[in-house]
């Protein structure tokens, strides 16, 4: 007689190695749940929980402690100037985040698994190697955020990453995906202490409203890197990538696309609002008093004199679950994209007591991130800036092959594009590569 534990493993392992015609049809048994659970009010408030995580955890994850530290700079630096940057950063984030979130639930695949059936098993190597050189400095930066919230409560960076490392990785590996889930959405709602950190700031709201409708062009090559650095932490490749991995683990399909969109909307809409929040809170504060920061930490501890000790305590509490979140997301989104590149099973639900490459490959970039965060007199603060402008570069090509992939008749089927979205999506295109041409630009002159 198999215990409880080993009947739970055999079944994971069924599902994972399941033909596509019985993936196909238990998505639809989780469609034909779903309809029922929308033939009432309760049933319907019930349905959207049933999807409620991804378009969250994507969004939210941005303001990892890489974009917490380019929004300080930002703010820190040019005032209420560039705050426009910010919400226009974020209807490009829900814009493409919904479009991954459709390829993900019309294919079944997540985007370097697309990818490699399109393009062939070259492209998809070609796209891992592209998000693990992007994304490598960013998990280098997550860990280093923790650090520095720990530094602000006297925590050595060689005590807190191996621990937080260590603690994230038993969540990840030995946790089923509801439950990886669950604590992730928990340590997210820390994000929420940045908003009371604008509001403690007393900003011009005027001002702040003015700036962030009306763009203002950056008067230097420091304005434009600010502007590809915010570009790139708010609308990240890895984020694109883990949102339509992570929908695909969760079993979103067509049938229940109606309640994600909401999802992705409330997670990029709370993105922007936080990010926006972090930028007002340095702009009111340490640019009207004239104080240049090298990184967040430096932000919280500047804000002590400026704003009161609670804004300090909001903006490292917010650093450390920031820092928590993307510290397990990032790698989680990398780890789905390099399993996906060599063909192989991608998802929180695999059996851990058996080699897989999806956690082999977590647990590798957790180990080498955590070991260059701890070295002494590593320059951090440059890696995590240059770690989004890097972002912002690579950002083009994912968006390209993502609006191609998601107009194909052939991939997509009836769930393609219209033709008002695809021109919205090669605008939007448009726009980032002149953001990228005048950093370049600003760079060569």
């Amino acid at each position: 007689m198999l215990s409880k534990a080993a009947r739970l493993a055999a079944r994971k392992r069924r599902q994972i190695s399941a033909p596509p015609h019985a993936v196909a049809h238990h998505q639809r048994g989780i469609g034909l749940r779903f309809a029922k659970l929308m033939k009432s009010g309760r049933g319907a408030w019930l349905a959207f929980l049933a999807v409620l995580g991804p378009g969250l955890l994507a969004g939210l994850s941005d303001d990892d402690p890489a974009g917490i530290t380019t929004y300080s700079v930002l703010g820190a630096d040019f005032g209420y100037r560039l705050l426009w940057i910010i919400p226009a950063s974020t209807i490009l984030l829900v814009q493409f985040h919904l479009m991954a979130v459709r390829l993900g639930a019309a294919t079944g695949k997540g985007f370097v698994g697309v990818i490699r059936d399109k393009w062939g098993r070259g492209a998809g190597y070609f796209a891992v190697c592209g998000l693990l050189f992007a994304n490598f400095g960013t998990i280098c930066a997550e860990y280093a955020g923790i650090s520095a919230a720990g530094g602000l409560v006297g925590i050595p960076s060689w005590i807190s990453a191996p621990v937080a490392g260590v603690l994230i990785s038993l969540v990840v590996v030995l946790g089923s995906y509801h439950r990886v889930e669950r604590v992730l959405l928990v340590i997210s709602a820390s994000l929420a202490l940045y908003i009371v950190d604008g509001i403690l700031a007393a900003p011009d709201w005027q001002a702040v409203w003015h700036h962030s409708v009306v763009p203002h062009m950056p008067t230097n090559a420091a304005g434009w890197v600010a502007i590809a650095a915010a570009l790139g932490t708010t609308l990240a490749p890895w984020g694109l990538a883990f949102i339509q991995s992570y929908a695909v683990d969760k079993k979103i399909t067509l049938e229940t696309l109606r309640w994600a969109r909401v999802d992705v909307v409330i997670g990029s809409v709370l993105t922007g609002v936080i990010g926006l929040a972090i930028a007002v809170a340095c702009a009111a504060t340490l640019n009207k008093a004239g104080i240049h920061i090298a990184d967040a930490g430096d932000a919280a501890k500047a804000l002590q004199p400026l704003a009161g000790r609670f804004a300090t305590v909001f903006f490292g509490a917010g650093l450390l679950g920031a820092s928590l979140l993307a510290a397990a997301i990032v790698p989680i989104a990398t780890a789905y994209s390099i399993a996906e590149g060599v063909g192989q099973p991608a998802s929180l639900d695999l059996d851990s007591h058996h080699f897989q490459w999806f956690y082999a490959a977590f647990i590798g970039l957790t180990i080498a991130s955590v070991s260059v965060v701890s070295l002494p007199g590593l320059p951090l603060i440059p890696l995590i800036f240059m770690s989004q402008v890097v972002n912002a570069v690579l950002l083009p090509l994912h968006v390209i092959a993502l609006q191609l992939l998601a107009g194909n008749a052939a991939i997509m089927g009836t769930a393609r594009q219209g033709p008002w979205s695809r021109a919205a999506g090669w605008g939007s295109i448009a726009l980032i590569l002149a953001c990228i041409g005048a950093l370049v630009g600003s760079w060569l002159g």
